[in-house]
């Protein structure tokens, strides 16, 4: 049985095991898929030990993104851009690493119907999951991306590192404070939640008027109800909502690819993983 896992901690809530099982039972692809939590000082270790003991390919989560970017010998132009990892795989003899989030989120926006093709994109957040989808983002050839956080410092930093590696698209790619963020400067055609804030159940502090007629609201955080950042976001005039369980379910099918060399049916698998996720949360 080829043996696949997801890694992180904690890792207990992972939808992973559910959506590759689902994507195995759709091209007749025999898998076993499960979960491992690693503690941070043997990550490595476990990594090294699962790859030895004859597994396949891992998905990374929280908090081991960034230590398998270091950990690699090979990188895709996706991760090395991104600073982070969240697929692995052996060939050669070579732990290769890729990042498929941005792929992920840009996919789940077009199956959604949104095009970003000349549009104006705001992007929440400058931590780990901002540099995942920045370049993906980037090449949809959006007429502005503009980066805000609570620290303007670590927008710009951003910012500037993207700029360098990616410098025709700098003229296009913009950073400063949340607090800074004002209608006045334009309406947005999408806004994209990369912080954590929907975890802890509350909004960010935004200014109305941000919304463009006909505009997205984009949460990379889901459950079974609307996140805050989307309940806030309904309140402000936003047309679309989506949260980010098809980013997960998109990501997830760009591993499967590199994996196996197979495209699974997504639009079936988030689906089946939404119902799922209705059927598991507690009565309200």
């Amino acid at each position: 049985m080829k043996r696949y896992a997801v890694i992180g901690n904690p890792v207990g809530h992972s939808r992973s095991p559910f959506i590759h099982q689902h994507f195995a039972m759709q091209t007749g692809i025999a898998l076993e898929y499960g979960r491992i939590q690693a503690a941070e000082e043997n990550y490595a270790d476990t990594v090294r030990g699962f790859f030895e003991q004859g597994g396949l390919g891992l998905n990374v989560t929280v908090p081991f993104k960034e230590a398998a970017w270091r950990m690699a010998d090979r990188l895709s132009a996706r991760a090395r851009l991104a600073g982070a990892v969240n697929t692995l795989w052996m060939e050669d003899g070579l732990l290769h690493g890729c990042n498929t989030d941005g792929v992920g989120l840009v996919g789940d926006i077009e199956r959604i119907g949104v095009g970003l093709r000349e549009r104006r994109v705001l992007l929440l957040g400058a931590g780990g999951a901002a540099r995942g989808v920045l370049a993906p983002l980037l090449e949809t050839g959006c007429a502005r991306l503009h980066i805000a956080n609570r620290n303007p410092l670590r927008a710009g930093e951003l910012r500037a590192r993207m700029a360098k590696e990616l410098p025709q698209h700098a003229a296009r790619l913009t950073a400063g404070g949340l607090d800074e963020l004002d209608a006045r400067d334009g309406q947005w055609d999408a806004i994209i939640n990369a912080t954590s804030s929907s975890l802890g159940g509350g909004g960010l502090a935004l200014p109305d008027g941000l919304y463009a007629p006909g505009a997205l609201a984009y949460d990379m955080m889901y459950g079974a109800l609307p996140t805050a950042f989307l309940q806030q976001a309904r309140g402000q005039g936003a047309t679309l909502l989506a949260d980010g369980l098809g980013m997960l379910v998109g990501q997830a099918a760009a591993s499967f690819v590199i994996w196996h060399g197979v495209q699974p049916e997504v639009a079936a698998t988030l689906a089946a993983l939404r119902q799922e996720l209705h059927r598991a949360a507690p009565p309200s």
